[in-house]
């Protein structure tokens, strides 16, 4: 019960990397605050949790494209969790996969709305009370397209690139402030990712993951859990993981 007492809130937390953070969290005694967009998939998650691990949960829809929603959140959640210790800046997606010049207008949008203003909102509403309170942690989730551009990746590649940035950023102000920061880039994880990226295609998206053994969201939260549970004098800036069968973008040893 390492977290023990302490709140954390994790975006995007119906599924995925999301879901598995918040599990894991529980586990380890973390009382939870739970935001998605998918209502019916969050509640039987904060469910489940309080259910099994005996932890405090709050949970509700939440866009994190909307700063004005994201601040009236976070300002009026209920006494017992308006104390985070821990954000989980999780809430992403990838949409096409095409060449820049014939790419969808409103993918791009979506993707830089949610992968970089998502992830601005939430830490600018949040990160004044963690300075205020000289105490808190922040996990930004960011991905391999962060490190490196794969053919029709462009646009998806350069906000996980940004991701990255803007936690090295994050580091450099937060210096002195005992808040820190870990950027979490994982490889090719086994989430609805693909299913998201490619509209709702399950056969295309299911062909990503055959022939190997990819991550799994629960490798990424133990991941996290580490990441969190480190002595205060100990900061983590970045951790890059891939399944052992990929070793770049493009250069996954499938056996097929």
């Amino acid at each position: 019960m390492k977290l023990q007492n302490k709140t954390t809130l994790i975006t995007g937390a119906s599924a995925g990397i999301g879901k598995s953070c918040a599990y894991k969290f529980a586990e380890e005694g973390s009382n939870l605050v739970l935001f998605a967009r998918r209502t019916d998939m969050l509640e039987s998650v904060a469910k489940d949790i309080e259910s099994k691990y005996g932890v405090k949960v709050f949970y509700s829809k939440l866009d994190v494209r909307n700063f004005d929603e994201v601040k009236t959140m976070i300002d009026l959640l209920p006494e017992e969790f308006s104390t985070i210790d821990i954000l989980i800046n999780n809430a992403g997606k990838a949409l096409g996969l095409s060449k820049f010049y014939d790419a969808d207008l409103e993918d791009w949008e979506e993707m830089i709305d949610t992968n970089i203003k998502g992830l601005l909102y939430l830490s600018r509403v949040v990160v004044p009370k963690m300075v205020a309170q000289n105490s808190g942690f922040i996990i930004n989730i960011g991905s391999l397209a962060g490190h490196e551009v794969y053919p029709n990746g462009n646009v998806y590649c350069g906000t996980k690139s940004f991701v990255r940035a803007i936690s090295k950023g994050m580091i450099i102000d937060l210096n002195g402030t005992n808040v820190k920061v870990t950027n979490i880039d994982p490889g090719l994880v086994e989430t609805e990712f693909s299913e998201v990226r490619f509209h709702g295609d399950k056969e295309k998206a299911k062909g990503i993951y055959l022939g190997y053994t990819p991550l799994k969201g629960d490798d990424i939260a133990e991941i996290a859990i580490f990441a969190a549970t480190r002595p205060a004098h100990v900061q983590i800036q970045e951790i890059f993981v891939t399944p052992t069968d990929q070793a770049t973008a493009t250069i996954v040893n499938k056996k097929m």
